[in-house]
């Protein structure tokens, strides 16, 4: 095994111990690691996620149920490829929003300086702001691959940005490069009937998702030959249909089931990942603990996905 890997299901079972993410050790020191976990237990107060801050947690406890030494489908052993660690959450600042994503920006930019992939846990997708400031000084631009089942092309203003802006906000400020970027998933209802276009004429390659079930993974591979460098893959947990994730802020009918989720996610297979997060649950509105085992899982996948990168 190279590394940092998951605890041995044999000696140590899953209900014992600190709860990390997929059992792996909970590291400050980032030396020898090529991927580390980092919960940003941060909501913005906006729109309708309230709890999403409890939500590293409940993908750190989803993950417990996983068995991640092998990925069939991928066909990867994660760990013989990845040196893995938990690197705890990320400082966040009581009652202040400001400070808190400045204090993710910080601590995320040291495990990018550590040439390490960061793989965030939300909160809500406001984090996502923090992400790529990170992630832009150390690679500059990347490309966003982003799925989820709406954002919003304009941005509010003021500080910091809110909940359906982050987006926006980062075109803005020059963290991301829309003509290297998708949006994969949107749908439901709108502002306007020129929602979409005003994403495409902002640079982004958009597939809702009446279109992107008919094509499939076919989509997928054409945004990661978009992307073609350094890209910040995001995943928001509102992509999936709330039948099987119910644990969102913003739950959207008519999405796609858990399987073909994860079949998309798998599609992104040749992705330069820099960074990557999987964000929006809310445990108070989950059921059995599907979303937060469904988050953890797709986690799992992106992780086997720089893995595979690593391997190559």
């Amino acid at each position: 095994m190279k590394g940092h890997g998951p605890a041995d299901p044999g000696t140590t079972p899953c209900v014992a111990g600190v709860t990390t993410f997929l059992r792996l050790p909970h590291v400050g020191d980032l030396t020898g690691v090529d991927l580390a976990v980092v919960g940003l237990p941060f909501e913005s107060g906006t729109d309708l996620t309230e709890g999403a801050s409890f939500g590293p947690r409940a993908v750190r406890e989803g993950s417990l149920s996983l068995r991640p030494l092998y990925n069939v489908a991928q066909r990867v052993a994660v760990f013989e490829r990845l040196s893995a660690v938990d690197h705890g959450d990320a400082t966040v600042v009581t009652g202040a929003a400001g400070p808190s994503l400045e204090a993710f920006e910080t601590e995320l930019g040291a495990v990018h300086r550590a040439r390490v992939v960061p793989l965030g846990l939300g909160g809500d997708r406001t984090v996502l702001v923090a992400e790529l400031r990170a992630a832009a000084a150390a690679h500059g631009p990347l490309a966003l691959v982003l799925f989820t089942a709406e954002v919003d092309s304009d941005d509010v203003g003021g500080e910091p940005p809110e909940n359906g802006t982050p987006v926006r906000r980062a075109i803005d400020e020059g963290l991301i490069d829309a003509r290297r970027s998708t949006i994969l998933g949107l749908r439901g209802g709108a502002y306007g009937p020129d929602d979409d276009e005003r994403l495409r004429e902002l640079g982004f390659d958009v597939f809702p998702w009446d279109d992107l079930v008919q094509l499939g993974s076919g989509a997928v591979a054409a945004a990661v030959e978009r992307a073609a460098g350094k890209a910040f893959l995001s995943f928001d947990i509102d992509f999936v249909d709330p039948a099987f994730a119910p644990g969102t802020g913003a739950p959207r009918c008519g999405g796609p089931t858990s399987a073909q989720a994860l079949a998309l996610v798998r599609a992104c297979r040749g992705l330069e990942i820099a960074a990557a997060d999987v964000v929006g649950v809310v445990p108070d509105r989950d059921v059995s603990r599907l979303t937060g085992t469904l988050a953890a899982t797709v986690a799992w996948e992106i992780m086997s996905l720089v893995a595979c990168e690593a391997g190559s």
